[in-house]
This record gives C-alpha cells, structure tokens and sequence, in this order.
C-alpha cells in the first residue's frame, strides 16, 4: 500500500529514544512543509481543478496537525523554534526531473513518499511509545490513516500528467531511490532520519 521498499530500522528508534523532544519539534516541522509543499503544488498546477480541490484538503489537514503538534510541544514545555533540517527531504527532491510533465509527476511522486514513510514511522513511533507514553501512542495511531490517504492521494494524481504504468515505474524508481536516502541515514534525530 506504501510503495516503500524498506523498513525503518532500529537506528530510528534509538533517536527516538535519546531525542523524543527534537523529534516532536521536527514533526511540527514536517507538518508545516507538508502543507507548503501542497500549496506549491495546487500554485503550479492551478488550471488542474482535481489537484486543487485535492491540495486545498491536504493543506488543511496539515496544518490542523502542525497545530496538534504544537498542543503536544507546548505541554510538554517544549519551546517551538527553528531547527535544521535533515538531508531527507533535499535529497528526495534532487531526484525530481527539470521538464514538464515529468517534473509534475515526480513532484507528486516525491511528496507521496514522504507521507508514506511519515506513515511508517508514526506507525513505529506508536508502538513503540504505548507502554510508557500511551496518550502520545492514540495520537501518532491515529495520523497512520491521513498520511496513507495523502501517500495515495499524490499517487492518483500523478497520473493526471502520464499514464499509470508509467507513474507506477517511476514510483518503484523512486521508492528504492528514497530507501537508500533512509538507510543513509542522519546524526540528526528527525523524522525522516
């Protein structure tokens, strides 16, 4: 359902342990980005009434998480502020191609695995916090089902800009391309480390 070609490993799950606070923080982050990212895309695609309405719903559904998020940081006295991003996201978007409509369909490709692997890590991130967080367990159980929907929701629409055997190729493309991306891996505790 995911199109990942690999799992989070244990790695991950150490920086969770040893940097939950940062981890929050840069999920607020994410959530933020991911509504940028979508009001990019229904900017540059804007005469594609499908990608806006789809966009519109995507932006505010992130931004109500951004807000959760921020709920979470603030009781648990955590100030927000900037961080420095992790190599992920920059990576994933070097691999995006420069000409339409092939840079339409990576864009969208990109942003679908980014859900998904946000998917599987808040899936891991719940597990693995229920016996000693449960309340941050629900809360991170119950963003699996809106990320799988966005991670499918960029997959249709690349198939607005080519047909869908050629959106599933490059899907594959990217998705072993974007696990070499995880295995590599950061020292920066984040999301998509």
């Amino acid at each position: 359902m995911l199109h990942l070609h690999s799992e989070s490993t244990k790695r991950w799950l150490e920086q969770v342990d040893n940097h939950l606070d940062e981890l929050l923080l840069d999920h607020a982050h994410c959530e933020r980005k991911a509504a940028s990212t979508a009001m990019n895309l229904m900017n540059a695609y804007t005469e594609n009434l499908d990608i806006c309405r789809e966009m519109a719903t995507i932006v505010e559904e992130e931004l109500e998480h951004f807000f959760m998020v921020v709920d979470i940081l603030k009781q648990r006295d955590i100030p927000f502020r900037r961080i420095a991003p992790g190599p992920y996201g920059r990576k994933l978007t070097a691999l995006i191609r420069q000409n339409d409509p092939n840079r339409a369909v990576d864009r969208l490709l990109v942003a679908s695995l980014i859900e998904a692997r946000s998917c599987e890590r808040f899936r891991l991130l719940a597990d693995h916090v229920v016996d000693r967080e449960p309340e941050l367990s629900a809360f991170y159980a119950g963003l699996f089902e809106s990320e799988a929907r966005h991670h499918t929701t960029y997959v249709k629409l690349a198939e607005h800009f080519a047909d869908r055997e050629t959106v599933r190729g490059r899907l594959t493309e990217l998705s072993k391309l974007e696990s070499e991306i995880i295995a590599e891996g950061s020292e920066l505790p984040r999301m998509h480390s």
